[in-house]
């Protein structure tokens, strides 16, 4: 698709509904709460993970590999796309703690709009938090 790259930009914040403070404004909202959840089976490899976050490449991949993953970052796409022939757009993307699935989720949202030449800008409000417990599906 070609898009002027100064015609209109897109803003993607990801954070984490359990921290309490989602960001403010009307936005595209993508909820990961309960979606795309893929917890290593391993308890180490959980473990590890855990300490890392959506900006390692690690879990990206893994986030990226898990099925369904990869559809909800093109819908997403699609969407921005068809919002962003208006004007600006902002996309709201949430999981549970926003260290992991939404970093990975916006971060491939962000890499593919920008391959379409939209200005792009990624925010991300929890990556830098402390691990939430676990919260059941």
């Amino acid at each position: 698709m070609n898009t002027p790259a100064a015609a209109h930009s897109v803003l993607i914040v990801s954070y984490g509904e359990g921290h309490q403070d989602p960001p403010r404004g009307d936005a595209l909202t993508v909820d990961l709460v309960d979606a795309l959840r893929n917890p290593p089976d391993d308890p180490a490899v959980r473990a590890q993970m855990t300490q890392l976050t959506g900006l390692d490449a690690a879990v990206r991949e893994y986030v990226m590999a898990t099925p369904g993953a990869r559809e909800k970052a093109a819908e997403t796409v699609a969407r921005v796309r068809a919002l962003a022939t208006c004007g600006p757009v902002t996309v709201h993307v949430k999981c549970w703690g926003g260290r992991h699935r939404s970093v990975a989720i916006a971060d491939q949202v962000a890499s593919l709009l920008r391959a379409d030449g939209i200005d792009v800008r990624v925010t991300h409000r929890h990556v830098a938090r402390a691990v939430l417990p676990s919260r059941r599906a």
